[in-house]
C-alpha cells in the first residue's frame, strides 16, 4: 500500500499540490499537517509513521516535507526500512528499500541538498531581517498601546484598578498589560 505524506508550514498555505501529486501516485491514505518542519511534534506524520506496516511504500512530495534536517530525515528513512518499509519522494524520483544501495546514496545526497536548502533559505531570511533593522524597521507585531494610553495604564495601575479591568479597556490579554508595566 501507498500511504502519503503532505505538510505546509502554515495553516495559510494550501496541501492541494501535494495532495494531487500523492493521489496520482496512488497513495490510498494520506495524512497531512499544517505546521512547521522544524517542529518535534507533527501530528499528521506521527500518525503516519503509526500507520504503515511491512510492505508499504511512505511517499511524499518533496523530501523537505518530512525531516526537520538531514539527521531527522535519515533517521526516519532508516526506521522505516527496519519495519520494511519503502520510502518514496516524487520530486526527486527517489525510492529508497534495503535492497537498493543506489537508492541510499541518491537519499543522502538529496538529504544533504535539502538541508543546504534550508540553511540558506534561514541565512537569507536573517539578513533581510538584519538590514530591515539597519534601517529602523523592527518587525515583529505593532504596539497596542501608543504613548498616551501607556501614561492612562500607569495611572488606572497607581490608582488600584485591577489589570482584568485594564485590560478589558483596550481589549488585551493580562499579560500584555503586565508586559507593558515590564518595560516601564
Amino acid at each position: 500500500m501507498k500511504v502519503g505524506y503532505a505538510r505546509v508550514s502554515t495553516g495559510i498555505q494550501n496541501l492541494d499540490l501535494q495532495l494531487d501529486a500523492l493521489k496520482e501516485h496512488g497513495c490510498e491514505e494520506i495524512f497531512t499537517d499544517k505546521i512547521s518542519g522544524a517542529k518535534d511534534k507533527r501530528q499528521g506524520l506521527e500518525d503516519a509513521l503509526r500507520f504503515v506496516r511491512t510492505g508499504d511504500t511512505l511517499v511524499v512530495w518533496r523530501l523537505d516535507r518530512l525531516g526537520r534536517n538531514m539527521q531527522h530525515l535519515i533517521k526516519i528513512v532508516n526506521d522505516l526500512n527496519d519495519q520494511g518499509v519503502s520510502f518514496h519522494s516524487l520530486q526527486e524520483n527517489i525510492t529508497m528499500d534495503k535492497a537498493s544501495a543506489t537508492g541510499q546514496l541518491m537519499f543522502h545526497l538529496f538529504a544533504a541538498f535539502a538541508e543546504f536548502e534550508r540553511n540558506l533559505i534561514h541565512e537569507r531570511s536573517a539578513a533581510g531581517r538584519a538590514a530591515a533593522r539597519a534601517r529602523g524597521r523592527l518587525g515583529g507585531r505593532p504596539e497596542k498601546l501608543d504613548k498616551k494610553e501607556l501614561e492612562m495604564l500607569k495611572t488606572l495601575v497607581a490608582s488600584g484598578t485591577p489589570i482584568t479591568d485594564i485590560a478589558q479597556m483596550w481589549e488585551v490579554s493580562r499579560t500584555t498589560v503586565y508586559r507593558y508595566l515590564e518595560k516601564q
